[in-house]
């Protein structure tokens, strides 16, 4: 067996076709691009849209990323809190849900600091904001962040 030998299997190379050479190429005269018109007598881009305002422009513009590693939490406020619990209660994600104050879980519950809060209350949450925890915590009430 010698290097000129070798050759490709069967079916696997195709020749290129080569069109506009000639009558007898059965690819000549149209070179395959039908009859008359501008796409026939010139290479124009196939998003083009006839001198309308082609859909790339007429589409609104989205600009930036959504991270991936976002989290986006469902807030609670002190006053709801305070209007929802009696003292001493223990307020968790779950007993939350019960009372419909939020409508889901999401990545957590996050307590804000819009309202104040008198009563003594254990606040389980997965986030807050630091005047939140101090407000609850001058009340006499404990933060436990899950």
């Amino acid at each position: 067996m010698n290097l000129n030998d070798l050759t490709p299997n069967p079916g696997s190379t195709k020749r290129k076709r080569r069109v506009a050479r000639g009558i007898g190429s059965g690819k000549g005269k149209t070179a395959t691009r039908g009859t008359k018109g501008q796409k026939a007598r010139r290479q124009i881009p196939a998003w083009f849209e006839g001198g309308q305002t082609p859909i790339h422009r007429r589409l609104p513009v989205k600009r930036g990323f959504r991270n991936i590693n976002h989290k986006e939490y469902s807030i609670i406020n002190l006053d709801d809190l305070e209007n929802l619990f009696k003292a001493g209660d223990e307020v968790t994600p779950e007993k939350l849900l019960e009372s419909g104050i939020i409508s889901q879980l999401k990545d957590g519950v996050k307590v804000l600091a819009f309202g104040e809060v008198s009563k003594k209350l254990t606040v389980k949450a997965h986030k807050f904001s630091k005047q939140a925890a101090e407000k609850i915590s001058a009340a006499g009430g404990e933060v436990v962040t899950l």
